[in-house]
């Protein structure tokens, strides 16, 4: 009897397990899709991850791991993947069609360069980094968020280094840079995520200031590097922005990831994690819980409203979190 019981509450454990977990609040509200994205074998086929997430025009879900770009069909099958050096160590991407070629900019963080590939090929078209032009002593840059304004300029921020955001032209040469280290209200303290900001006219930038104190707020700039606001604050180490109609998606490392409507107010808090200060990054795939994110890094908006999420994983962590229909 005593070894029925036990079986039994195995099952119900492995049974809870990988059973859908609702999160989010009113229009806001989403399902987990457990073990999307998994290999036959139920481990992750990414490795580590902490990167981003993109979606083409066909609806195929790009995500970036230290050892290259995979991409996986809306039911979680990979279709193809760039694993090679030059693709490697993408923490943010971004993604935009130009003259009917869907193209991916990456900010290669370990390569210190800015990268722009066509999406179906992978192959690599431009390389932007630092330059003598800009007339700043630096040896190198660390690359944390790339953004591409609707004619064609490039925004790369140094966000592990300098703390200045570079803009080049389309060509990838270099136009100017503006920013630096600090907390006062127009300095940057880790410029980690950015993305073009299409909820206002003329578009502008969204930035998260991941580390600035009190920690955790998101700035708007225009296209020339000028202050306009802070759009957001206490948002806990925002990590990355994504933009859907009126909305924006915003993975913090505290393992929740807060959507905010167009006046920037916090309207839905996806996950949960009880304690935010514990590890993180290496939270393994057998402690994985459904629900529960360890440090979520990259986020993007499906064309139906679903949301994919990425962790910041030792094992390579990417959820689907599809949208409830009211």
């Amino acid at each position: 009897m005593k070894k029925t019981l036990s079986i039994l509450v195995t099952l119900f454990i492995l049974a809870s397990s990988t059973s859908a977990v609702r999160t989010g609040s009113g229009i806001m509200t989403f399902d987990t899709i457990p073990a999307w994205g998994l290999g036959p074998d139920g481990k992750s086929v990414l490795g580590p991850t902490h990167g981003s997430v993109v979606i083409d025009k066909t609806g195929n879900i790009y995500t970036s791991a230290d050892k290259g770009v995979v991409v996986f069909n809306p039911d979680g099958k990979v279709v193809r993947s760039f694993v090679d050096e030059e693709h490697s160590s993408l923490h943010d991407m971004e993604i935009r069609e130009e003259d009917g070629v869907e193209y991916i900019y990456g900010a290669r963080n370990k390569g210190g360069v800015g990268i722009k590939f066509e999406a179906i090929s992978g192959k690599i078209v431009l390389t932007i980094g630092l330059t003598n032009e800009s007339g700043l002593a630096l040896t190198g840059l660390k690359p944390t968020a790339i953004t591409v304004a609707p004619n064609g300029d490039i925004f790369l921020s140094d966000g592990y280094a300098s703390n200045i955001i570079f803009k080049y032209n389309k060509k990838g040469e270099y136009l100017s840079h503006f920013g630096k280290k600090g907390d006062a209200l127009r300095d940057f303290h880790t410029p980690h995520g950015m993305t073009l900001d299409t909820r206002y006219d003329p578009p502008r930038l969204l930035i998260c200031d991941r580390n600035h104190l009190p920690i955790g707020r998101l700035l708007h700039y225009d296209l020339d590097g000028n202050f306009i606001e802070e759009a957001a604050t206490r948002l806990s180490m925002p990590t990355s922005v994504a933009i859907q109609g009126d909305y924006v998606s915003v993975p913090s490392l505290d393992g929740r990831l807060y959507i905010l409507d167009k006046n920037n107010s916090v309207v839905s808090v996806l996950g949960y994690k009880a304690d935010p200060g514990e590890s993180l990054y290496k939270v393994q795939q057998e402690d994985w819980v459904e629900g529960i994110f360890s440090g979520t890094h990259g986020s993007y908006w499906d064309k139906d409203g679903n949301l994919y999420v990425q962790d910041w994983n030792i094992d390579g962590r990417i959820m689907k979190l599809v949208r409830v229909k009211w």
